[in-house]
């Protein structure tokens, strides 16, 4: 498992709360390097995607009333994977040092003489109340705030700090962990003088999708947590700064808040249409049912790349056969500039904006960002006898080809790339939609329709209840095709018409 070159070392990773947005530079590099990652039961999915694909992971997390391993045994497990040689990411909800047991762990690996360093993370306790619109601290309302756990001691009755004193700290008070005794610290409080009438919040889940805030007085707050059915994990807020949620919530506004939304692109592919989706509040499953390689045969893409002076017209059709062209063209060892004397045309702006990034920014495109849209355009001004060069999927239609020869132009139409069908974690997303936990699934292309449907063993009634988003015509005839009815499909055939698309599914309300 350890690299030859490595040395021991455990970094003790604060994962933040949840949001996977929230974990700092310095943590992600650590996760990236490691060759094992040690992680909890709040840290999100796509915080472990940074982890390489041969580390190692081991699952460590702890739940109310249940420990995957107790705390002894992960202290063990960081010292003997680091005496193996390895590289250990330690990673952890929130910060590893605020009530996360860091400092056990840190003290454990100091005594074993293992060599460790710890990455602080965004805590719950200022996290959570912030998603949900709670500032911690506020001027003239809150000059401090105090994090408390829940949890009384072990073996003892008594809490675990003096509710006199909690009483009479002023400012905010944050409990972490204390859910179960809930009724326990609003009455202790309320014992030791504090008024029944402060506010009082409760953030379940706070910077999750499915975050929800139960707000009320310090008095009242543990009958509304129990009406609303609200449980772990959840933060505890008592203090004037509560009562500020209504004015400065911010996250409830967002159009996909809430939503779980699975993107269906290559891995390659899913960050941009992901992080739209993010940027709205949805929370994305990415799931890579295509993957991007070298045609069958790469040779027809290296001749046409040699002469590509040939051609007056040289089309592509999407930005991954841009990129498979230039990576010709350099094998040939020529650059844009063999370009100069051809006109160039593309589908759709994430192609123009391919080309533009090799310096070709005189680009043609069709009014409608399809096969035929493209094709209609050219027909006007591709003359008779002219060669046309088209670089796309091996397994694309032949619209645009059959269009342009019918148009009187000599096409090679060069096979620049073909998707092969992946699909790990099918059973996973399986589980998913047949619970009803997905509310959206997003496909980009026709291929990312067929290809899921194989990962899911073609049982097309897995995605009845999801709102199935195509970003356009062509995508929309293979789901029909295949018995499916798209739930929308994008007015502009591009990730941000699609995102638009998806966000109008819940505008003013519940779809």
């Amino acid at each position: 498992m350890a690299h030859a070159s490595s040395k021991p070392l455990v970094y003790l990773v604060g994962a933040g709360p949840g949001d996977p947005g929230l974990l700092t530079l310095k943590g992600r590099d650590a996760i990236a390097c490691a060759d094992a990652v040690v992680y909890d039961r709040l840290v999100s999915p796509r915080t472990l995607d940074h982890a390489r694909p041969d580390a190692v992971r081991i699952y460590v997390g702890k739940g109310p009333r249940s420990h995957a391993m107790p705390q002894e045994e992960i202290n063990g497990l960081l010292v003997r994977l680091a005496r193996e040689g390895n590289v250990v990411a330690r990673v952890k909800g929130g910060d590893p040092f605020v009530f996360g047991r860091g400092g056990e762990e840190a003290e454990e690996l100091r005594a074993a003489g293992i060599p460790y360093e710890v990455v602080p993370g965004v805590t719950s306790a200022v996290a959570a109340p912030a998603y949900a619109g709670i500032p911690v601290t506020h001027r003239g309302t809150a000059s401090s705030f105090t994090v408390i756990t829940g949890h009384g001691r072990a073996g003892k009755e008594e809490p675990a700090v003096p509710w006199d004193q909690a009483a009479r700290l002023g400012g905010t008070l944050v409990f972490l962990m204390g859910m179960e005794r809930l009724p326990e610290i609003a009455e202790g409080l309320m014992g030791a003088g504090m008024d029944g009438a402060t506010p009082a919040a409760v953030v379940r889940l706070g910077t999750w999708p499915e975050q929800r805030t139960v707000e009320g007085t310090l008095d009242g707050i543990a009958d509304a947590v129990r009406d609303a059915g609200v449980e772990n994990p959840a933060v505890v807020v008592v203090g004037q700064v509560a009562a500020l949620r209504p004015r400065i919530q911010w996250i409830e506004r967002k159009p996909l808040f809430g939503r779980r939304v699975v993107v269906t692109r290559a891995r390659r592919q899913a960050s941009r249409l992901t992080r739209a989706l993010e940027a709205r509040g949805a929370q994305v499953t990415e799931f890579p049912v295509i993957e991007i390689a070298p045609p069958s045969s790469s040779e027809p893409l290296a001749r046409a790349a040699r002469s590509v002076e040939a051609y007056q017209w040289v089309v592509f059709t999407s930005a991954n056969g841009v990129e498979a062209f230039f990576e010709a063209l350099d094998g040939a060892g020529r650059d844009a500039r063999a370009l100069a004397d051809a006109e160039v045309a593309a589908i759709g702006p994430a192609t123009a904006a391919a080309l533009a990034r090799h310096g070709i920014t005189r680009v043609g495109m069709g009014r409608e960002y399809c096969g035929e849209g493209l094709a209609e355009e050219l027909a006007k001004s591709v003359r008779p006898g002219q060669r046309v060069l088209v670089a796309r999927a091996q397994e694309s239609r032949d619209v645009l080809p059959r269009m342009l020869e019918a148009a009187g132009a000599h096409v090679d139409d060069v096979a620049a790339y073909r998707t092969i069908a992946v699909g790990e974690g099918a059973p996973d997303l399986a589980a998913e939609l047949r619970a009803g936990r997905v509310d959206a699934v997003t496909f980009t292309s026709s291929s990312t329709v067929t290809n899921l449907l194989a990962c899911l063993g073609g049982d097309t009634a897995l995605l009845r209840d999801a709102a199935l988003c195509s970003i356009g015509p062509v995508t929309t005839k293979t789901l029909r095709d295949a018995g499916l009815e798209p739930a929308v499909q994008a007015d502009e055939y591009t990730i941000e018409g699609l995102v638009d698309a998806i966000c109008s599914l819940w505008k003013g309300g519940s779809r």
